[in-house]
């Protein structure tokens, strides 16, 4: 374990409902990034995404896996203080090529796997995917800009 819930607190401004990762497990900083999040049935999401048939919204896990980026963006800027780091925050600018292929449902641990696919600058481009079991559930490529607050 890299960073726990706590640390990764420190890192984004997320917070419940709506910090979507669970713990880091592996960085490598300026290019790549793997972390987790257990999906519970307590979550809020599934008092309506569906009461009968709980699904875990592609939207959700697509945020999952931005948020894992933006852990990865920030802690490959090493040349920055941790004062400077605490005046930004990570913008979504697109989502391309997103693809939906295993429903996520309660009791799965979504596993976040974000490739660095070009940097410059303030601006991250992201090859994300998300997998159960194994198995990919969801893919996307994600541009991200890192900005002050």
């Amino acid at each position: 374990m890299l960073y726990n819930v706590v640390d990764i607190q420190n890192i984004l401004p997320h917070r419940y409902p709506f910090l979507l990762v669970d713990r880091i497990t592996q960085l490598e900083a300026g290019k790549y990034i793997e972390g987790f999040k257990n999906v519970s049935i307590s979550e809020p999401i599934f008092q309506g995404h569906f009461p009968d048939h709980p699904i875990y919204p592609g939207v959700m896990i697509l945020e999952g896996m931005a948020q894992a980026g933006g852990v990865l963006a920030f802690k490959s800027m090493d040349d920055t203080s941790q004062e400077e780091l605490e005046k930004k925050v990570v913008y979504f600018m697109s989502i391309d090529k997103a693809k939906f292929r295993i429903p996520v449902t309660p009791g799965d641990q979504l596993v976040y796997k974000i490739n660095v696919m070009r940097h410059k600058g303030a601006v991250w481009q992201l090859e994300a995917k998300a997998y159960v079991d194994g198995k990919v559930v969801a893919q996307a490529e994600l541009k991200a800009m890192i900005v002050d607050k």
